[in-house]
């Protein structure tokens, strides 16, 4: 049964895959708006619930064994969906196992160091999810876009030198190529939203009272540099798509199809660590066995004298999902131009 769920996750996800070498133009190799044939909403939806109990389950095991971590970094423009599928994909997960950062423009601090020294600050604990809402890659797309915030960066001339790009795509390759030999999984999702679908959901956020909070004039002076950031990702997409980490270009136009889509990448990168609930040694579990005696002869006895035995211990291992490492639930702003999610 297991098996074939991961054989149907993996051919579900397979054309949202970058192949590592291949040379992507966004607009031509893929199309914001897609949805898998024959896919209602309703039936989405129960999908989505589906891959969300498929999630908690390994989330739990996960954190029960205790060896591995998971990097999601989640890369789009503005109003792509960002949040909003954090909030779903990951609402059926125990949050003390899962930490979600964003990235408010560098400190002072962080332009005393390398670029990847912050990144690096907020990964996961080994049994949790870490998720990047915005991440590394900032500092190959805005910071490319924008040549001020480029300029802010405490470079000396050598490392300014034609070329930069190239280098920080193999620098971002060798760094998660380490955390990958280490016991991390990192996988990586674009939300591929159209320039016509972000406009709809600005207007949004500014006819209705209660998004408003969402939108600033920043955001759609971003737009400007639609085409500017268009050749960013489609160049950071063709580089730095690996067989140790790939990236997954997510159609963002429709959010409950990405959901199910964020949500299917994030369950098959579980389901190939195939984590695993710990075996005690034998004298481990004959020390059990004795406590178990121990505390049902505890127990009230009944009419025939014997001793009250527990009658439930079901909810005992929903506490303990993720909770081994007393994890944080948390999230921080994020960097670059003031833009909203």
């Amino acid at each position: 049964m297991a098996a074939a769920q991961r054989r149907a996750i993996s051919r579900f996800i397979e054309p949202f895959r970058v192949t590592p070498g291949k040379k992507v133009v966004l607009a031509r190799d893929f199309d914001p708006a897609y949805v898998d044939g024959g896919l209602t909403r309703e039936r989405g939806e129960e999908l989505l619930a589906q891959g969300i109990e498929l999630l908690a389950d390994h989330q739990a095991r996960l954190a029960a064994q205790d060896t591995w971590a998971v990097l999601l970094c989640l890369q789009a423009l503005d109003a792509a969906g960002k949040d909003g599928t954090i909030r779903h994909v990951m609402s059926g997960v125990n949050p003390q196992g899962v930490e979600v950062h964003g990235f408010k423009a560098p400190s002072s601090e962080e332009l005393d160091h390398d670029y990847l020294w912050r990144y690096q600050q907020r990964l996961p604990a080994r049994g949790h999810i870490g998720i990047f809402n915005r991440s590394h890659y900032e500092e190959v797309l805005v910071v490319r876009v924008h040549e001020d915030v480029f300029a802010r960066e405490k470079l000396p001339r050598a490392a300014r030198r034609p070329g930069i790009w190239m280098r920080r795509y193999r620098q971002i390759n060798d760094w998660e190529r380490y955390l990958v030999e280490n016991g991390y999984k990192v996988v990586k999702v674009f939300l591929n939203l159209s320039k016509e679908e972000q406009r709809k959901r600005f207007l949004a956020r500014i006819d209705i009272p209660e998004k408003n909070w969402k939108f600033s004039a920043g955001d759609a002076r971003e737009r400007r540099y639609w085409d500017a950031y268009q050749k960013a990702f489609s160049e950071m997409l063709s580089a730095t798509s690996t067989d140790w980490a790939p990236w997954y270009v997510i159609p963002a136009d429709h959010k409950w199809f990405a959901r199910i889509a964020a949500a299917a990448v994030l369950v098959d990168t579980l389901m190939t660590i195939d984590p695993r609930y710990p075996t005690l040694p034998k004298e481990d579990l004959d020390e059990l066995a004795v406590v178990k005696e121990e505390l049902e002869a505890e127990g009230p006895a009944d009419a025939a004298g014997r001793s009250g035995k527990p009658h439930d211990a079901a909810g005992e291992a929903d506490e303990s999902a993720g909770g081994k490492k007393g994890g944080k639930h948390k999230k921080d702003g994020k960097r670059g131009k003031k833009r909203k999610k």
